[in-house]
């Protein structure tokens, strides 16, 4: 199971892992990073920041695509495979922005895509967002019930997912996918709506990225599966 290790970054130091082989831009990150209170690991090359992301788990990756020996692409998948790691949102930064790319990085597993030249600010809200999105309840404040069917258990403060009384193994993604799925039962989304409420990014990229989380999704959960509908033309929905 995998825990953010912060509770929110206005009262911990979130620690944000750069893996960007460009001196220039790494110290620039590292430098408006810190200004926000955030502490920064970073590596040069996908071996490393694997390596690294694996011995301290942090709160949040910039990942860049273009990286000597491997790729962010198999970076990504490596960390996304490895249950350490998969729940570590990832945002891909890269030279490339043709919208096949984007699409690519979003199936690997990376929760956001920003685009070189970029704005520093942009990309500093952008982290704020996600860390937003990550953090478990906050103390003080009443934990989210368990959303409890007659086949299915989700609980999104142990981020476990009980299938039929199985235990499901599922990407930090999917889980919020299901998630929000399940919190909203009956409720029609697009796969727009599902883009900019689980995603969280621009959704003028093609939605098939929300088809293939929906499709891995139904394969992991088996017969409990068919709690997730289609609507032709329309988009998906939690059916009890």
């Amino acid at each position: 199971m995998y825990i953010l290790p912060f509770l929110s970054y206005n009262f911990y130091m979130p620690d944000i892992l750069i893996i960007e082989d460009e001196k220039d831009i790494v110290e620039t990150l590292e430098y408006n990073l810190k200004k926000e209170g955030m502490k920064v690991m970073k590596a040069h090359d996908g071996n490393e920041g694997i390596r690294q992301a694996e011995g301290k788990i942090p709160s949040l990756i910039i990942l860049d695509l273009m990286l000597p020996g491997l790729d962010g692409l198999e970076v990504c998948r490596r960390l996304k495979r490895n249950p350490k790691t998969s729940g570590i949102p990832v945002i891909m930064l890269t030279a490339k922005g043709s919208e096949t790319d984007k699409i690519v990085g979003l199936e690997v597993g990376a929760d956001d895509y920003i685009t070189k030249p970029f704005s520093v600010k942009e990309l500093i809200a952008r982290v704020k967002t996600i860390l937003r999105r990550y953090e478990p309840t906050i103390v003080g404040q009443p934990a989210k019930a368990t959303l409890k069917f007659r086949d299915l258990e989700i609980d999104s403060d142990r981020h476990i997912v009980l299938s039929a009384g199985k235990e499901i193994d599922l990407t930090a993604k999917e889980f919020q996918l299901l998630h929000y799925l399940a919190e909203n039962k009956e409720r029609v989304f697009s796969r727009e709506q599902l883009l900019d409420r689980v995603w969280g990014i621009d959704v003028a990229i093609e939605t098939r990225t929300v088809d293939v989380h929906i499709r891995r999704l139904r394969d992991k959960l088996g017969k409990t599966g068919r709690h997730l509908e289609t609507l032709r033309g329309v988009g998906y929905k939690f059916h009890v």
